[in-house]
Parts: C-alpha cells; structure tokens; sequence
C-alpha cells in the first residue's frame, strides 16, 4: 500500500513547519506518491511568490516533489471526485472550496491508497478515504 501527501504536508515539510522523522514515522515503510494536484498548488506557491530568492527556494523545492512517483488525474480519479462531491453535498456542505483536497482524496480512494494530511476536518466523512497524521 502507498500513501499520498496532501499540498500541506509538502508546504509544511518544505518551510520547515513538519519534521521528517515525523512524516517518516506516520507513513512507515509504504511507498511516497505526490499528485499532479499537490504539484499545479505547488506551482502556484512559486509563481505567486514576489520575493526573488523566496521564489528560488521553492522551485528548487517544487522540483525535489516532482522527482517523487506523481499519480495523475484519470478517469477513474474523476469518477470518485464525483461520488466524493456528491457526499459532501449530500451531508450539507459545499464541495466547490474543497475542489483540490477532493481530487486528491479521489486520487488515494483509487489507488488504495492512505492520505497524509494534518488537515483532517478537509477529509472528514469521505467515504472510503484512509487518513494518516503526523505525529
């Protein structure tokens, strides 16, 4: 089984915010997978960045995240960001802000996958989906 990183856990390792002993620790020994999401909200964090050794920094980082294995966005993605939508709209909520979590959450419901997250209440009552947390 593998697990995939949510866009905050690769921001917070990436700013120093998260320790890797504790992402290492709550993702065992199961292969590390990024999104092409967490990739396009990563990109977005360079080219939105004014300061230009800020920027810098994060390329470089942006591109350590894209040497991992990167799961891309498939059919089968899009079907389970349907029945996640449906979901959350069904239980009262709006899936319009979470549109990227929910793609990503898709991406881990398709694969089998596990989610690292230290957003939880983004993930809340998703059917099907393994949340994982730092510790």
């Amino acid at each position: 089984m593998g697990v995939i990183f949510d866009s905050c856990i690769w921001v917070a390792l990436g700013a120093g915010q998260l320790s890797h002993e504790s992402v290492i620790a709550a993702s065992g020994e199961a292969p590390v997978y990024a999104s092409a999401v967490s990739l396009g909200e990563l990109r977005f964090g360079v080219e939105s960045c004014v300061d230009a050794g800020e920027r810098a920094r994060r390329s470089a980082y942006v591109r350590q995240v894209e040497r991992r294995p990167v799961l891309d966005v498939s059919r089968h993605t899009a079907v389970a960001f349907g029945v996640l939508s449906a979901a959350v709209r069904s239980a009262g909520r709006s899936p319009r802000p979470r549109y990227n979590d929910l793609w990503i959450a898709a991406q881990a419901i398709e694969h089998g996958y596990a989610l690292l997250t230290i957003n939880d209440k983004d993930f809340a009552d998703l059917p099907g989906l393994r949340l994982l947390r730092p510790r």
